[in-house]
């Protein structure tokens, strides 16, 4: 009887090829399901997100006190509480909010219509080139709410500063750097804040459909 040689064995077993469990056609239709499914997650995020929004504003439009929040502020600057302002604010404060709201909806139809298109896709180029156009419709989408958020904050503080010269109001040099130093530190926080938040719920997800779309783009390759 010969005997067993245990390296020959493993030289040997390492040598036969070994099937694939899937072929490319299996991996791509994978692919193409998960991302499919990443966009949709995507699209129900910002559904979430503008109904939240419009949640709040409605809810602050009949009971809620934000606005007078505000003015509560301007009041500890030296401005004095008068109809007129409060009507001034509050136009103002409706314009900031429909703007909010405009955004949002917008977005949220970009994500329904990439979505849509992405869905139905069957051709693989045209699907990786749909899938690189919805992650730039995201970055775009996490732009736009940090720009809005610094745009709000201008139009407050340029807001602000004219009431004070209406009403002839001298801040003096203490309280002035510290007015301004609060907004921008609270502007600060807000951005990194809003950062976070994107980096962890869309920032998941778009690493995933990322993942997916180099994948999708190798394979791509290789039939061509």
């Amino acid at each position: 009887m010969p005997e067993f040689d245990l390296d020959s064995f493993k030289k040997t077993w390492q040598e036969q090829k070994v099937k694939p469990k899937y072929n490319s056609t299996e991996i791509e239709a994978m692919l193409n399901k998960s991302s499919r499914n990443y966009v949709k997650y995507i699209l129900w995020i910002s559904i979430a997100e503008f109904l939240i929004i419009l949640g709040v504003n409605i809810y602050y439009s009949f009971l809620g006190d934000d606005s007078n929040s505000f003015i509560r502020i301007l009041g500890k600057l030296g401005v004095q509480n008068s109809t007129d302002l409060q009507t001034s604010f509050g136009n103002l404060y409706l314009v900031l909010k429909t703007i909010s709201l405009i955004i949002t909806a917008f977005f949220v139809v970009r994500f329904y219509r990439n979505y849509r298109k992405i869905n139905i896709e069957s051709n693989l180029k045209k699907l990786i080139l749909q899938i690189i156009r919805f992650k730039k419709t995201v970055n775009l989408f996490i732009l736009a709410n940090i720009l809005l958020l610094i745009v709000f904050t201008a139009v407050l503080t340029v807001f602000t500063f004219t009431v004070l010269s209406q009403q002839n109001i001298h801040l003096t040099h203490p309280t002035l750097i510290g007015f301004v130093v609060g907004i921008i530190v609270m502007t600060i926080i807000s951005i990194v804040l809003i950062w976070i938040y994107y980096r962890v719920v869309y920032g998941i997800i778009l690493k995933r459909l990322g993942k997916n779309l180099g994948e999708l783009q190798k394979i791509d390759s290789q039939q061509e």
